[in-house]
């Protein structure tokens, strides 16, 4: 009866029943795997959701791309950051999810493939299956910062390929797109005329950049399509106002082709509510209070994990560029399921194994740096000595 899109296995693993049982037991824990702000202890401003009241959202004007006025405030905030291009340019969506989804409509045929990062979130494998889409892994390697194993990138595009998808810094491992990166990207999808797909939505969050890294895949005029991703569950720590966007840059006949396509999908589904279409330019302005604290946040948390990792030779803090991650790698003693449950029955720690982010082996832990600093600091040091113990 049911498609392939979606697995046919639907059962939680090992992590989640034993997360679950915990808590049927009444058993409190620290959440070293916390991804949404609004319940990591950041204060928002009262008056940040106050534009949605505005009367002028009972009267509805559907625009495939979005209203202009918030296509304006994203390209505000793109040059907020140093990044210049035109609200023409701006494609307004329910979230980056959709983004995606309407990308891979546009640009791939059922069956055909998009070149993914790993280490990375596992959200792709979801996403490009329910488009009927393969998801082809290519390589970024750790030597003292992640870098794209471009050779290996090369080598798996093949007739079947449609686009390349960076993200940039990474989930999880804080990784920034290099300028000679890019370079090499741009080139590589020129040559076989595919799309390059940056997931920016970290941005705002720097940690410890590598020398060369680059604001946005669309900070120049790139030589091929380049799309840029983000959106207010990170810029503004909103993740359920839903509004995501993409930026499109590269050759202007490449760009005004895909903006003809993306029209059609987009005026398909409409989904961008209008309340907060018009109170977009007040949340990414106003939102500037939220931003900060969390970049404050992950930083600080960053500094007490290298810290606490200096005192604990088997544990190696793999170097975070930015974003809101960090990864430890530890000694191989015991399987990773096993750790992480051990971690959690045993320490009240939850953290996520490296192979939920298809880390190349194992013997990595995955920790949130957005977790309140009273619950982080202690959970880490409970963590680091159980590790050392093993």
């Amino acid at each position: 009866m049911f498609s392939s899109r979606v697995p046919a296995d639907l059962s939680p693993n090992a992590l989640a029943v034993a997360v679950e049982r915990m808590r049927l037991a009444g058993r409190r824990f620290a959440d070293l795997t916390v991804s949404n702000p609004t319940v990591a202890g950041i204060e928002y401003p009262p008056d940040l959701l106050a534009p949605l009241a505005d009367s002028k959202a009972l009267h509805y004007d559907p625009q495939p791309f979005g209203l202009p006025s918030a296509r304006q405030a994203v390209a505000a905030d793109y040059a907020r950051r140093g990044v210049r291009v035109p609200h023409s340019r701006v494609v307004l969506t329910a979230s980056t999810s959709e983004a995606y989804a309407l990308l891979f409509k546009v640009l791939c045929d059922p069956g055909e493939s998009v070149l993914v990062p790993t280490p990375s979130y596992p959200l792709f494998e979801h996403l490009t299956r329910l488009e009927s889409v393969r998801a082809v892994p290519y390589r970024t390697e750790f030597h003292g910062t992640w870098t794209i194993d471009l050779d290996e990138l090369r080598r798996l595009v093949d007739g079947s390929t449609r686009a390349v998808l960076v993200v940039s810094p990474n989930n999880p491992t804080g990784a920034w797109v290099r300028r000679d990166e890019l370079r090499a990207l741009e080139m590589l999808c020129a040559e076989h005329d595919l799309a390059l797909i940056s997931d920016e939505v970290f941005a705002d969050y720097p940690i410890d950049p590598a020398p060369g890294a680059v604001a946005s895949v669309i900070d120049h005029e790139p030589e091929s399509l380049s799309i840029s991703l983000g959106g207010l569950s990170k810029t503004v720590g909103l993740p359920q106002l839903k509004l995501g966007w993409m930026a499109l840059g590269g050759p202007p006949a490449r760009v005004r082709e895909a903006l003809m396509r993306l029209e059609v999908a987009a005026d398909t589904y409409l989904s961008v509510a209008t309340p907060v279409q018009l109170a977009a330019d007040w949340l990414l302005r106003r939102g500037q209070v939220v931003r900060e604290q969390i970049h404050r946040r992950v930083t600080s948390n960053y500094e007490a994990l290298r810290e606490t990792a200096a005192t604990a030779p088997w544990c190696q803090v793999l170097r975070a560029e930015g974003g809101w991650s960090a990864v430890l790698r530890i000694p191989h003693t015991m399987p990773e399921d096993e750790r992480v449950i051990h971690l959690l029955e045993h320490e009240g720690v939850l953290v996520h194994p490296g192979f939920f982010f298809d880390f190349p082996r194992e013997g990595y832990l995955v920790v949130s740096l957005l977790a309140h600093p009273d619950v982080f600091r202690p959970a880490l040091e409970r963590l680091v000595a159980a590790v050392g113990r093993s």
